[in-house]
């Protein structure tokens, strides 16, 4: 049996190390934004070359937070993709904004950067590009765009922490970057967790204020604000598995590199990386023919696999009718071919290939 993710292999690589931070706070006593937090606040921003990161109770919470802390509310429409997990939208929702959905590109699966203008509106306020599957998108066309428009940008993260543009990280580019630390991301805690990074200060003081009941002061409230708070165990694990990430990124990097070279070849797309991107591989998501067929054969093999996404956004129940009549052919295309295979830290060369002989046998 291959895994689709097996966390086990990446802990046993740190686990001495996080089983004594953590001990350490439990020893304390002290558990909400306490130490740990704000030195992992400091180190993330840092590893972003930025001034400020958040802490946060999710992915999700970071996105929603990091918009409403830019300005982002009724009325207001952010441009984002549609082939993505919901939180992005989830998280327009939550400021009363509306999304307006682009296409995407077949190579990359990111936003199509030379659609975006054409959707910019007298209401658009902001830009949320998703680097999906650990994939940087095109941050100098998106940036361009914004700045022509006076919009913000604030990128989801999630799957892509160590991702890298023209040598700059993910979220170091936009307004602010949102990122999560669900246990199978990039960066993942040991339960749930998000980050928010940014250059301005006044977002930094708006999110902060914003994820603690509003208040700067205790129990002196300026707004209407939420309980969005990374714990100080997460963050003390989070410290130490930071400072082996890129390990792990090289790890994944590798295992991509093996299914490169063995899917070649056959009938399918294998994932494309752009000059000028250093790709981590949140997932490995391969393009092909009759997919479903292809993932219930890998499964009588004991290959685990996974459909990211089978819905786009725009045909979700919870968008409703108002994009019923939206086209959005290479998302449409794209969400109907795309299979992710095993992808995590530690994964071996024997799992990789055991992968690559399966899908020989089924496609040929």
């Amino acid at each position: 049996m291959v895994p689709l993710f097996d966390p086990k292999p990446q802990h046993a690589q740190v686990a001495d190390e996080v089983h004594a931070q953590t001990r350490a706070v439990l020893d304390s006593g002290q558990f909400i934004l306490g130490p740990n937090v704000q030195a992992f606040e400091e180190e993330a921003a840092r590893f972003h070359d930025l001034s400020h990161g958040i802490g946060v109770a999710s992915g999700t919470d970071a996105l929603h937070l990091a918009l409403l802390a830019a300005g982002i509310g009724p009325g207001d429409e952010v441009i984002t993709s549609a082939f993505s997990f919901i939180a992005g939208v989830e998280a327009i929702f939550y400021c009363g904004a509306k999304p307006v959905f682009v296409d995407i590109r077949e190579d990359s699966m990111n936003l199509d950067e030379s659609t975006i203008e054409a959707a910019v509106t007298e209401r658009t306020r902001a830009i949320m590009p998703v680097h999906l599957f650990g994939l940087a998108c095109d941050m100098d066309q998106i940036m361009s765009v914004a700045q022509r428009h006076d919009l913000k940008v604030i990128e989801d993260c999630a799957q892509a922490f160590g991702a890298r543009f023209k040598d700059k990280p993910v979220g170091a580019f936009g307004h602010a970057g949102c990122f999560s630390f669900f246990p199978t991301k990039n960066l993942g805690g040991y339960g749930d967790g998000g980050l928010i990074t940014t250059a301005d200060a006044v977002l930094d003081e708006q999110a902060r204020v914003l994820r603690n009941h509003g208040s700067r002061e205790r129990y002196h409230h300026h707004c209407v604000g939420f309980n969005s708070r990374l714990d100080e165990v997460q963050a003390a694990a989070l410290r130490v598995k930071l400072r082996h990430l890129e390990d792990f990124n090289q790890s994944r990097r590798d295992i991509a590199a093996i299914y490169d070279q063995g899917l070649d070849g056959l009938p399918l797309q294998t994932p494309a990386v752009p000059e000028g991107c250093y790709a981590v591989y949140g997932q490995y998501t391969v393009q092909l023919d009759q997919r479903d067929k292809v993932r219930e054969a890998l499964q009588e093999k004991g290959i685990a696999s996974a459909i990211y996404y089978p819905i786009p956004l725009h045909r979700q129940a919870v968008c409703g009718d108002e994009y019923a009549s939206i086209s959005l052919p290479v998302t449409e295309r794209v969400s109907e071919r795309c299979l992710s295979l095993p992808m995590f830290p530690g994964m071996s060369k024997d799992q990789a290939e055991e992968v690559i002989a399966a899908l020989w046998t089924i496609l040929t």
